[in-house]
């Protein structure tokens, strides 16, 4: 049942070729330790691509605390939306830290604060408003009220002064938001009527300024380096896919094309934030580009099945994985984990490319130059 096909104008944004020659001078001068962490903490805030679990906590629809989720996890769901790990796994492998618990289990506390907090929740967006007919969820303000908490515990144990600024400007905050804003807000009419009132780039527009604002106060209260991920072609997911407005075995290119302005914007923005914060670091990661590039290309990466779920089953295409169904066995061929996430197989390659990826990638470094810094 699956397909090599290719999929029209999910090219990526523009590749960069910006050279940093002042950043990689600073990271040619750094001596890596071996086995030595290279950086105190990671501080995720985002969605369900990067939810570790704190909607198990919620009252809320958008839980993945049941198999087959988790079945590549030590073969447990933990919250995780995958098989397997998320992204953010794979990148605190590469840093040397442990993975980031979760901030609302119970156990996040005293020292298990130390190496970073996941603050990422499932149908959060930008707005307050998106998701909610989910249930709860942590949007991006209060995730960002959350991380305030956390800093407080933090300041408890380690002081207001120096080793406190030290750490925060060293630790790296990674931010997924804004697929929520779309498919469960923009794209939604019906249930959120306020979209109506908005063109494409007006509401582009508006996200950016909501992000825009949040971002500020993260780096207000001490956070330097900061990974910003653009949005992936959600035309292309499961669920657009079979969402009745693609032609059949297409994706849905309203839904890519309407992105545009919101990646651009928000590369835009890394270069203005670069500009007027010395001594801090934005990056934005082109997540658009990188999985246009696995759907158009899938045999190269290993993958055969890009157009439904690994645990999907007849009738089930736009949902998240039925309790207790049986996935496929050849997990590792398949692009989608359900009919919105990706497999462990692609977290994987998207985390590399993060890590050591060119500025096409990454823009204006990569992370593993930002965890050097």
């Amino acid at each position: 049942m699956g397909t090599r096909k290719k999929i029209k104008n999910v090219d990526g944004l523009v590749p960069f070729t910006v050279v940093v020659v002042t950043l990689l001078q600073c990271i040619a001068n750094v001596e890596v330790v071996a086995g030595a962490p290279m950086i105190p903490a990671m501080f995720v805030f985002g969605d369900s691509l990067v939810d570790h679990g704190n909607n198990n906590y919620l009252s809320s629809i958008a839980k993945a605390n049941y198999l087959p989720y988790g079945i590549d996890f030590n073969g447990w769901p933990t919250g995780r939306f995958s098989n397997g790990r998320t992204i953010i796994d794979i990148l605190a492998d590469k840093l040397g830290i442990p993975y980031v618990p979760s901030f609302a289990d119970p156990t996040t506390r005293g020292s298990r604060l130390l190496n970073g907090v996941n603050y990422a929740s499932a149908a959060a967006g930008i707005l307050d408003e998106t998701g909610q007919h989910y249930g709860q969820r942590f949007s991006l303000s209060t995730q960002v009220l959350n991380f305030e908490s956390t800093l407080d515990q933090l300041r408890s144990q380690m002081g207001s002064g120096r080793n406190l600024t030290q750490y925060l400007a060293k630790s790296i905050a990674v931010m997924v938001f804004g697929s929520n804003d779309y498919i469960s807000n923009f794209l939604m009419p019906s249930i959120y009527p306020s979209s109506i009132n908005y063109s494409p780039e007006d509401f582009a527009n508006l996200l950016l300024n909501h992000y825009t604002r949040q971002i500020l106060a993260l780096y207000s209260v001490g956070l330097r380096k900061f990974l910003l991920a653009g949005i992936g072609p959600l035309g292309c997911i499961p669920n657009q896919r079979a969402s009745g407005q693609a032609p059949k075995g297409q994706c849905f290119q309203h839904a890519n094309q309407i992105l545009g302005t919101f990646n651009v914007g928000l590369r835009t923005l890394v270069g203005q934030l670069n500009a007027n914060h010395p001594g801090s670091i934005f990056v934005y990661a082109n997540t658009y580009g990188a999985m246009g590039d696995i759907l158009n290309n899938p045999a190269m990466y290993g993958f055969n099945t890009i157009d439904h779920g690994c645990c999907g089953v007849e009738g089930s295409e736009r949902i998240t994985c039925l309790l207790g169904s049986m996935p496929c066995p050849n997990r590792n061929q398949y692009v989608f984990w359900d009919a919105f996430h990706p497999t462990q197989a692609v977290n994987a390659i998207l985390a590399e490319r993060l890590w050591m990826g060119p500025p096409g990638d990454c823009y204006p470094i990569n992370m593993q130059q930002m965890a050097l810094i």
